[in-house]
């Protein structure tokens, strides 16, 4: 029974392994009229454009290091599910997130998401 438990952990494993694979050779930088029509919302948000690489950048402010390391644990529990992780920097209250996807060298749908995720975490 263990066996079986163990290979069965194993397969599910390998799939989840064999899915990301999958996804990330589909993944694709924004398209021009995908830029225009999704960025807007995001500059009205605060989120800025990285001068000199595909990406976008936002600082976030908060009460005290408790606010900031709970947004971030809320957000890295999303980036997980995801498997799209933001780089980001943290000082006591501050946190700095610069999204962009590796996989494809640039602002993709994923980078979007998390993004409009990130707000809507950051107000609770």
């Amino acid at each position: 029974m263990f066996n079986s438990e163990q290979e069965s952990r194993k397969g599910r494993k390998q799939s989840s392994t064999a899915l990301r694979e999958n996804m990330a050779g589909k993944i694709q930088v924004l398209t021009l009229d995908e830029r225009e029509q999704l960025l807007p919302m995001l500059r009205n948000a605060q989120w800025a454009e990285v001068v000199g690489r595909d990406a976008l950048y936002k600082e976030f402010i908060f009460k005290d290091f408790n606010q900031a390391f709970g947004f971030m644990s809320r957000v890295a529990l999303q980036a997980e599910k995801m498997d799209h992780h933001p780089e980001w920097f943290n000082v006591y209250n501050k946190v700095h997130i610069t999204l962009s996807t590796h996989e494809c060298g640039g602002l993709s749908k994923r980078d979007i998401s998390l993004a409009t995720f990130i707000d809507q975490v950051s107000v609770l």
